[in-house]
């Protein structure tokens, strides 16, 4: 469908005259795209033609509709309708109008309107209403043409729009854009309405321990970004816990027995935006390490670095990706070598999505402009550009940068923006592009789903589709708590768990912990994904006969509590307990140490006494 979008309404002008050059005619075009609630477009042509040369004439004009099937379609000047012909020449609709009467003469004119409906103009796919108008090729051939897309607030909101309008226009229930001729010969029109896309997915991992010993394994599952919100319906079987790594992905842990294999299924939705939003703040520390050189981003390189130098803005450096390289559809299969970023340069006729992203990272990164790779899936239905989405788990790469002034990462595709011809997509992506993995302080891992596999014949694993946003959409907290330790005199040590027990993901949760209702100390927790944990430990204190053992005990995160038993008459008895048996071994230790003394005397003394006598007997 977005092969047909790309091509819709891409019309060429053709003047048929006699004895000479159809570039000596001057022609004036206004178009009006007008849409109605059902996505049916009403296609109205204004054409005006002027004789530049008075030994001309002009008798008829040719219009050609390229993947359009026209219908209603009728043609009129102010004095009635007048004569035309359509025929399908090639797979193309040609509409042939004849002129009453020839342009004949310099500075003559001839003015007519051209109308018809079409069903395919704006696509509704999913939850967004999507509109191309490619870039007008012939653009010598007008002296102007201005573009009128008027679209019903039905549609939802504006999603995206690029390059943007030179004015809106709001009437009647309906939004009017309007477009030059210097914007549509630049990189035609793009737009999405609606509040967001959904896509449902299916997700499959294939997991091997070859050791002889249990071993914990990884993968990666696909995480929110500043794009995208994920909604998980299920991982089956359910992982030990999900961690955030440094750049943002979501890491499942498994711990796998001694050759045990596993497959992982994954399912879920996930909730595309076309405005970059902020969901963390990363960390400075994290920013400055997605500026370095790496194996396939070479930002140190002296020729790349030349680059950066005069190239110096992420808009300037997409443009140049776009327009150096080409993209080779002979090298669209898996397991394709990766060239990297000095390599692309270096054979730009020969590279796909890795290479245009590589190559904008890397002089990005050159320019000091934090930037990183994101590894997913782009929904298209143009073969041409998926490229092995919907057959194989072959799939696309963009690159993303950091815009320091909003604080956000920015998704970007020069790939798309190479193989359209012109669409812009870096000023606004569109709702097609669902990430897996992001891959900025490491160029190559964690592997995106669709890598995990066993056996000489893989299946396909990944399934991405449109849908429906579930009924769920939260985060959920479950709390709970485990005393590390049986006895302990003056203090207690428990260990507590949040738990994300609900669909999504948990931000900035940082539980409280409480005593007599008091906060004594708040843990920083930014993130915890569906189906994660986050523990953590800590010491309540009792004090000597219980002084310092608080009446109450809490912890609380989210809204939800857990209070954790804390009977202080209990410490009280097992201290006073404790005491009395260290008092007494006390005094039984001493009292055993002195009989002992005694006795020893005593024996000391009767030796003393036996060698007396045994004395006496002797001088007797």
């Amino acid at each position: 469908m977005l092969k047909k979008l790309l091509y819709c309404l891409l019309f060429i002008f053709l003047l048929s005259v006699k004895d000479t050059n159809a570039q000596n005619f001057i022609v004036d075009v206004k178009v009006e795209y007008i849409l109605d609630e059902n996505g049916s477009t009403k296609s109205i042509y204004s054409v005006t033609i002027e004789n530049g040369i008075s030994e001309l004439l002009a008798s008829s004009y040719v219009l050609n509709l390229h993947s359009i099937e026209p219908y209603n379609l009728k043609v009129y000047d102010d004095v009635g309708e007048l004569k035309h012909d359509l025929a399908k020449v090639d797979g193309v609709n040609k509409v042939n109008i004849v002129f009453d009467k020839p342009v004949i003469g310099k500075g003559n004119k001839k003015t007519f309107v051209l109308e018809y409906f079409e069903d395919n103009f704006a696509v509704k796919s999913g939850e967004i209403w999507e509109i191309a108008v490619p870039r007008l090729t012939d653009k010598d051939s007008f002296r102007n043409y201005d573009v009128y897309l008027t679209i019903p607030e039905s549609f939802g909101n504006e999603a995206y729009i690029s390059p943007s309008a030179l004015n809106v226009k709001k009437e009647n229930g309906f939004s009017t854009y309007y477009f030059s001729k210097d914007i549509v010969k630049k990189t035609g029109i793009s737009a999405g309405f609606g509040e967001f896309q959904v896509f449902t997915f299916s997700l499959n991992y294939h997991l091997e321990n070859p050791l002889n010993s249990s071993s914990l394994t990884e993968i990666a599952i696909p995480p929110d970004t500043s794009t995208q919100k994920v909604y998980y319906q299920s991982l089956d079987p359910t992982p030990l816990n999900i961690i955030n790594d440094e750049d943002g992905n979501w890491i499942a842990v498994y711990n796998l027995k001694p050759r045990e294999r596993v497959d992982v299924a994954v399912k879920g939705s996930v909730q595309i935006f076309s405005t970059p939003h902020q969901m963390l703040a990363p960390y400075p520390g994290n920013l400055l390490k997605n500026t370095r050189a790496t194996k396939y981003w070479q930002s140190d390189d002296p020729e790349i670095v030349k680059l950066a130098s005069n190239l110096k803005t992420p808009e300037s450096i997409y443009d140049f990706v776009v327009k150096t390289l080409s993209y080779d559809y002979g090298k669209v299969q898996p397991n394709i070598g990766r060239l990297g970023a000095k390599e692309a340069l270096n054979n730009p006729k020969s590279v796909i999505c890795m290479e245009f992203t590589d190559l904008f990272i890397a002089i990005s990164r050159a320019a000091g402009i934090p930037a990183r790779e994101i590894n997913g899936y782009a929904y298209t239905e143009n073969p041409s550009i998926q490229p092995l989405s919907l057959v194989a788990d072959v799939l696309h790469s963009w690159p993303e940068y950091w815009n320091d002034e909003k604080r956000v990462w920015v998704p970007v595709d020069p790939t798309w923006g190479h193989t359209t011809r012109g669409v812009d997509y870096f000023n606004k992506l569109d709702l097609r592009h669902f990430a897996f993995v992001l891959h900025g302080i490491d160029d190559s891992k964690p592997y995106p789903p669709g890598s995990y596999k066993l056996g000489p014949n893989p299946e396909k694993d990944v399934y991405v589709s449109f849908g429906i946003l579930p009924d769920k959409r939260y985060g959920d907290t479950h709390l709970s708590f485990k005393k590390k330790t049986s006895i302990e005199l003056f203090s207690e040590t428990y260990l507590i768990s949040v738990k994300n027990t609900g669909n999504a993901a948990l931000y900035m949760v940082n539980p409280q912990i409480m005593y007599n209702a008091e906060v004594v100390e708040t843990k920083q927790q930014s993130l915890i994904p569906p189906f994660g944990s986050y523990t953590f430990t800590i010491n309540v204190p009792k004090g000597l006969l219980g002084t310092k053992s608080p009446e109450q005990v809490a912890v609380v995160a989210n809204d939800k509590i857990v209070v954790i038993p804390n009977n202080k008459q209990k410490a009280i008895v097992l201290q006073l307990t404790a005491i009395s048996l260290m008092l007494i071994g006390i005094i039984t230790l001493a009292l055993y140490k002195s009989h002992k003394l005694n006795f020893v005397k005593g024996i000391i003394k009767l030796n003393e006494n036996k060698k007396r006598r045994n004395s006496n007997k002797e001088n007797h």
